[in-house]
């Protein structure tokens, strides 16, 4: 699979997200910007400069009406997509424990946090207040990306481990399991797939080649939490995975400040698992 190659940001990307119909991919980095970009050829449709540092995760709602992002100054804002402003119209500060990651829940009537002690609290849209908070990491949580139809999600963490939980009581479900902290994970929206992207530490990466540091996407049964492949393409380790909503490619963006979209060959969509 050859990919399409993106270069909009001057430092480490930190997190990329498709909306729900697949047209449009959002993407940010450890410098203050958020891109959007046309998914089909890479085209850079408009950019949001509200921040003053490192953006850690974003996520479009369910009719791509609003945007969320969380910033190094450990708060989420709610952007308002159908206006040009560069300010948010809601804040959500966190005091105890950092936001490192953070998604709409089912609908866009909550919101889901991870944090950096492993924590998962999902808040209120409207208010802010917390209504859930459980922890079943005992890392960061570096991800949290939901299923198609929003019932499930997954999240990656720094404890070596990707999880599944049912989005809306927190309840966990499922484990998948590497020797290297994982930065990212998402969910297939055709099949029981889940895709893994992590690595090494970035501050360890100049002094390991790529193979040691594990940079390759790997791929895992939803079902039985078993890995059946791997993808290799940066030289880095690789910050954030997405698929595409029609479950014909995915993306991954990496610490070497690229993004790969990437289209899976018809051997894909013949393989079957074997238990």
């Amino acid at each position: 699979m050859k990919p399409i190659l993106l270069q909009g940001h001057e430092r480490s990307i930190t997190q990329i997200k498709y909306n729900r119909e697949g047209d449009l991919l959002f993407t940010v980095a450890k410098d203050p910007i958020v891109n959007v970009w046309y998914s089909v050829n890479g085209e850079r449709l408009g950019t949001y400069m509200g921040h003053t540092g490192a953006v850690w995760c974003v996520d479009a709602d369910w009719d791509t009406k609003h945007v969320l992002t969380g910033s190094a100054d450990n708060s989420c804002r709610l952007w308002d997509c159908e206006t040009d402003s560069n300010e948010p119209y809601m804040r959500i500060p966190c005091n105890d424990s950092k936001i490192t990651s953070a998604v709409w829940g089912p609908l866009g009537e909550c919101i889901i946090a991870g944090h950096e002690g492993g924590e998962l609290n999902q808040y209120s849209a409207k208010s802010g207040e917390v209504l859930v908070n459980v922890k079943e990491h005992s890392r960061q949580i570096n991800d949290i990306q939901l299923s198609r139809d929003m019932t499930m999600f997954v999240t990656a963490s720094k404890d070596n481990t990707a999880k599944l939980f049912d989005s809306t009581t927190l309840e966990h479900q499922k484990t998948f399991r590497t020797e290297r902290p994982v930065n990212s994970a998402a969910l297939s929206p055709n099949y029981d797939h889940v895709v893994l992207g992590g690595g090494q530490e970035a501050m360890d990466v100049t002094t390991t080649s790529t193979r040691i540091g594990k940079f390759e996407a790997r791929f895992f049964h939803l079902a039985f939490e078993e890995e059946f492949g791997r993808v290799k393409g940066h030289f880095g380790p690789i910050n954030s995975v997405a698929f595409h909503p029609d479950g014909k490619s995915y993306s991954s963006g990496g610490e070497d400040g690229y993004v790969r979209i990437h289209y899976f060959d018809p051997q894909y969509f013949e393989f079957e698992f074997e238990a």
